[in-house]
């Protein structure tokens, strides 16, 4: 695996990184590569259920509307 270093980061975001690494109980290191991560690998489409798919489709009409 790869190791990144990255310079001259205003101390700010440095003090802000170690602030969130605090809140969930990791390091710095820990949360860098999270948010890195979070940033650049693709997502994986989110499945829908059947009944979530069915009450995403638009309402176009009623069954009589189209000779049913």
């Amino acid at each position: 695996m790869a190791a990144l270093v990255i310079h001259e980061i205003d101390e700010e975001i440095v003090e802000a990184l170690e602030g969130v690494a605090e809140q969930n109980g990791t390091s710095p290191k820990i949360e860098h590569r999270r948010i890195l991560e979070a940033a650049l690998k693709p997502a994986e489409p989110q499945k829908k259920c059947f009944v979530e798919f069915l009450a995403s489709m638009p309402n176009i009409g009623k069954d009589e509307d189209f000779g049913c």
